[in-house]
């Protein structure tokens, strides 16, 4: 059995120490079991001669000295931590020739590995800093012209949210915006009319109060003296021939005032919008052929019309995008992105055509406006339902909102009657 270094080394201080062993003999046995034996006091009838005589002595340290001393002190001894060698922390492999792993890795010649270096850097790369947001802002040139940049990252914000918007066209401002409301079988010129109205009754009403009140233009106007409940409303696929829209030049000029005000009562400021459609149906019959103006400056001429519904009209009826539609959310959402730092509707329209290319002037009103009716709300953002979340792009991004689940209503059980068995 295989002993360590250090307990060969103990045994053998342990062998100088103690006193020497003295081998007995099989009569000295004999008579130290005596004594436990029965009738150990009895004379021993025989005697029996020691076997071996021999005394071995295990120690040749200890002499002889006086009477009074111990044993202990007469071996030369020494302290057992300076007779101990300190072993090693740890044993060396292989270091024993007769170890068989070692002869076999000594027989058997040893196989060179490749060895494959990783060039590693030193140290880790830095994150890329964070760029800053900056808004669209006015440089001068050397020559003195004046050249304006666009806000940082407004392409990639403008892309994701159209992106977004045209994978869930769900917003009012899809179906039922004043591009949509006018009559489909209408002449062009009561269509460009219709598109006119439309957006003088959109000022401060929703989109779907707005839809319901052409909706009632357009099947109840008629004769001005005829009651809304003696009109006999027909549908389009009754007849193979399409019904035209009662909402036209003429029937505006003959509609009494107080039954104008009666069709268009839903929707906000309706008394002085009555007013307003009353007096631009003479302009036009007066000034402009019994057409709408083609120019910004001809409609915003007009009574009740600003230059965001001018605008939006002669982009709709007359397929010409002069300016940008700039209403409430287009306003709020372009300050929330940071593109621009205004204070009102107009100073954002400005702002906009300054670095904004044209081809996008028409639709960014539809784009901005569905997104603040569906996701960017006045009141309790969704941030959470923004492509743009997380993506530290939107500066009044509202972080750890969590995308709202519609809640499906479930319809109500139907209990079957239960029919009671009765014994007879």
């Amino acid at each position: 059995m295989r002993t360590s270094r250090t307990s060969r080394d103990t045994a053998k201080v342990l062998e100088a120490v103690s006193p020497p062993i003295r081998r007995q003999t099989r009569n000295s046995n004999a008579s130290a079991l005596k004594g436990f034996a029965y009738n150990a006091n009895a004379t021993p009838t025989a005697k029996t001669e020691p076997e071996t005589e021999d005394v071995s002595i295990t120690s040749s340290l200890c002499a002889v000295k006086s009477d009074d001393e111990s044993s202990l002190s007469e071996a030369d001894t020494a302290d057992i931590e300076d007779l101990l060698e300190p072993p090693s922390k740890r044993p060396k492999r292989n270091a024993s020739p007769l170890n068989p792993r070692a002869l076999k890795q000594s027989a058997s010649p040893r196989i060179p590995r490749k060895v494959i270096v990783k060039d590693e850097p030193d140290q880790k790369p830095t994150a890329a800093p964070k760029q800053r947001r900056l808004p669209a802002r006015t440089t001068r040139e050397i020559d003195g012209s004046v050249k304006v940049e666009p806000p940082s990252n407004w392409e990639t914000m403008y892309e994701i949210v159209k992106k977004m918007r045209a994978a869930n066209p769900t917003a009012p401002v899809d179906t039922m915006g004043c591009a949509e409301l006018y009559w489909r079988a209408s002449s062009p010129i009561d269509r460009r009319f219709q598109t006119l109205i439309a957006l003088m009754l959109s000022s401060q009403t929703k989109d779907t109060v707005t839809a319901v009140a052409m909706q009632r233009l357009h099947t109840e106007l008629g004769d001005g003296n005829v009651l809304a409940e003696d009109i006999k409303i027909k549908q389009e696929d009754e007849d193979s021939k399409p019904v035209d829209s009662t909402l036209n030049l003429t029937n505006i000029l003959a509609v009494d005032p107080t039954r104008l005000n009666e069709l268009i009562r839903t929707v906000g400021f309706h008394n002085n919008k009555t007013k307003y459609i009353k007096a631009t149906a003479l302009i036009l019959r007066d000034q402009h052929n019994s057409d709408i103006p083609s120019t910004p400056e001809g409609l915003m001429a007009l009574p009740g019309v600003g230059p965001k519904m001018a605008y939006l009209c002669l982009s709709a009826a007359w397929g010409k995008h002069m300016g940008i539609g700039v209403d409430v959310h287009v306003h709020r959402i372009t300050n929330l992105w940071g593109w621009n730092k205004t204070k009102t509707p107009e100073e954002t329209r400005k702002a906009l055509q300054s670095w904004l290319p044209l081809e996008k002037w028409h639709e960014i009103n539809k784009l901005l406006v569905g997104l603040g009716q569906t996701v960017c709300l006045p009141v309790k953002r969704r941030c959470g339902d923004c492509d743009l979340a997380g993506l530290r792009l939107c500066k009044s991004e509202i972080r750890g909102l969590e995308p709202t689940m519609l809640k499906v209503k479930k319809s109500p059980e139907i209990d079957e009657p239960k029919v009671k068995i009765e014994a007879v």
